[in-house]
């Protein structure tokens, strides 16, 4: 799915986050394993956001690399979506 320069944000439903790192392999600078095993995403000023449901922008030149870590995660739990209207374009609820 082509977004263009649309803006989008991406957050990870630790609920179902299996562990597996592949997202911080693929894009450290927007996700990150904490001590209890989960990921989470990162804000741009390197912080972990730990509250449930919390989002982080994806930086433009990051947007395949976190599209990459939507697409292999193996418990379907990193949604990514359009800033302006909420749509999500990788994930488990993606058309």
């Amino acid at each position: 799915m082509s977004t263009g320069n649309e803006a989008l944000e991406v957050w990870i439903d630790q609920d179902l986050c299996t562990g597996d790192g592949i997202c911080a392999q693929y894009a450290p600078e927007v996700f990150e394993l904490d001590i209890d095993g989960l990921a989470y995403v990162k804000s741009g000023d390197d912080e972990l956001l730990q509250d449930k449901g919390a989002t982080t922008p994806v930086p433009l030149p990051l947007i395949r690399d976190v599209a990459d870590s939507a697409k292999e995660c193996p418990g379907d739990c990193i949604h990514v979506r359009r800033q302006s209207d909420g749509v999500e374009v990788y994930g488990p609820d993606a058309d």
